[in-house]
């Protein structure tokens, strides 16, 4: 038993040394693993950013390049463009005469323009002239009435004045304004005249108009001629059939009852074989101040009694 327990111990012994032995070596064999890794990394990674500079570095340089090139370009186009348009499309001389050519004419423009506008002055000052002179010449012929004469002066040639007004002058040389009696013209005649030529519609008055006096009915069995005329312009009343299409006879009578909804004074249905209406109220009257109701039979009041006007005390019966 003994043997047996000190054999035990020297196992686990040799054991526990045999497992840190190898935890050591293990965790040695990992941190040089780790630091070559490490070191692979930084290596890797500095290749790549080298490189990632490296093109960055290539970009720009093309990139610069590109755009010495663009402008060197376009300094040369600038160059050509305007050598070509000043040789072959502007002459500059023949832009100066062009220019030259243009400010006399404006100056031509200018000058005609002025006297149009000093002419259109002109006739406008003479036609307010002459709008003053015709309303002078009216207000003259109009107060004729104050025209001096050899017993009385007017009022325009006071005798305190050395020389008479210019309005009195005016009223001597003026006459007198008369006012025309205006034609009154016969409705009847020129509607008559109208409508053979057709210058405007014909418009029927419900009055009859009075027949001239020269003017005799013709001999025989003819109508009026205003009644004829009548019939003759008398305007289209066409018939269902006639109005609506062929196609739409439903769309016809759709808009005759739409027409008849829209005449008609209220939109209340009458039912006559119901009791719609048993429980609807009387609206009430705007000549009265009571109720308008419907009263039950045998409180109406047939004939009204009123016994202060009775002669004698008793009620008058018939007797058969």
């Amino acid at each position: 038993r003994s043997v047996d327990e000190e054999r035990r111990i020297k196992y686990k012994a040799a054991i526990k040394i045999q497992s840190w032995f190898r935890g050591c070596r293990v965790r040695a064999y990992l941190r040089y693993l780790n630091e070559r890794v490490i070191f692979i990394q930084k290596c890797w990674r500095g290749y790549q950013s080298r490189r990632y500079f490296r093109k960055m570095v290539e970009t720009a340089y093309f990139i610069m390049k590109m755009n010495f090139y663009n402008e060197m370009a376009v300094r040369i186009q600038k160059r050509w463009r305007g050598y070509y348009v000043r040789k072959y499309i502007h002459n500059y001389y023949a832009l100066k005469k062009y220019l030259e050519a243009i400010s006399v004419n404006n100056e031509i423009v200018r000058n005609e323009l002025r006297e149009y506008v000093e002419m259109k002055e002109n006739e406008e000052k003479r036609k307010d002239l002459e709008k003053k002179e015709k309303e002078k010449e009216y207000q003259a012929r109009k107060m004729h009435y104050l025209l001096s004469t050899e017993q009385i002066a007017g009022i325009y040639n006071s005798p305190f004045r050395k020389s008479p007004d210019p309005m009195e002058l005016l009223l001597r040389k003026s006459k007198p304004l008369s006012h025309k009696r205006q034609q009154v013209k016969s409705s009847f005649s020129s509607e008559l005249y109208d409508w053979p030529t057709c210058k405007r519609p014909p418009t029927f008055s419900t009055v009859q108009p009075l027949p001239p006096i020269d003017r005799q009915k013709p001999q025989g069995p003819f109508r009026d001629t205003a009644e004829v005329l009548q019939q003759r312009y008398k305007p289209l009343e066409p018939t269902l059939r006639v109005a609506a299409s062929i196609n739409s006879p439903l769309k016809a009578r759709d808009e005759m009852k739409m027409e008849e909804w829209r005449n008609r004074i209220h939109d209340n249905e009458f039912l006559p074989f119901s009791s719609y209406h048993k429980n609807e109220k009387y609206d009430p009257s705007i000549h009265r101040s009571g109720k308008y109701v419907q009263e039950t039979y045998g409180t109406k009041h047939f004939r009204e009694v009123q016994p202060k006007k009775w002669i004698a005390d008793k009620v008058s019966h018939c007797i058969f």
